[in-house]
């Protein structure tokens, strides 16, 4: 999922940047507002969880392989808002560091994984937790469901950033069948390691889990 240099062109590059920031900058905003003693230290531990989780890759078919995105987790952990700025450290440091992800990308990346990842996992996770009548049941089929699509959703948005200004020599049709037809299976595990985490965290600290309030909304 993380896209290198040179993959995509400068303006769509930048055009994705411009949208990151304006998400990351409104991320900040929201975020004060939910910090506590509580949530601060979760968030820490989050970032963390989510950074060594996209180290470890498990395989997937025909030789490929996938890692966690981890947006829909942090998101019904501590909020999609600071579930928002935590992916972003972590593709930062990713990039930074480890040259995993290209730095003329980094807005792609974290346009796709920080912002519309989340934040599409999380709108998903609210909708079966609201169908479900908010058990604790609802939590996690919430949570499977919100991370499985989040996975498709994020390499469907590299896809059409490909298909607007990508460089490679593979026809868009092409780019799209083969991400989205990978990422649904990738989907499929971090489905199982988002329920796992969310249901260890809510039999030890419940109170901890922000998807647990019934009041975690979007708030604008």
């Amino acid at each position: 999922m993380h896209i290198p240099d040179g993959f995509i062109n400068i303006p769509t590059a930048a055009g994705a940047a411009a949208l990151a920031l304006t998400g990351v900058g409104y991320s900040v905003k929201k975020a004060k507002g939910e910090l506590d003693e509580k949530a601060a230290p979760l968030i820490g531990l989050v970032s963390v969880f989510v950074f060594a989780g996209q180290m470890i890759n498990f395989p997937v078919a025909a030789g490929t392989s996938g890692h966690l995105l981890g947006g829909a987790l942090a998101a019904v952990l501590v909020g999609p808002y600071a579930a928002s700025l935590a992916l972003t450290v972590v593709l930062a440091i990713q990039a930074l560091l480890f040259a995993d992800g290209g730095l003329t990308a980094l807005g792609l990346n974290v346009f796709n994984m920080s912002i519309f990842g989340v934040w599409s996992g999380y709108a998903i996770f609210l909708l079966v937790r609201k169908t479900l009548r908010y058990s604790n049941s609802a939590l996690l089929i919430g949570s499977a469901v919100g991370a499985f699509a989040s996975v498709p959703l994020a390499a469907t948005s590299f896809s059409i950033q490909y298909a607007i200004g990508g460089e490679g020599t593979f026809a868009p049709s092409t780019v799209f069948t083969a991400m989205f037809g990978t990422h649904l299976l990738i989907g499929i595990g971090e489905a199982i390691i988002t329920t796992l985490t969310v249901g260890a965290v809510l039999k030890t600290r419940p109170d901890l889990v922000y998807g647990k309030n019934k009041r975690a909304k979007v708030t604008s």
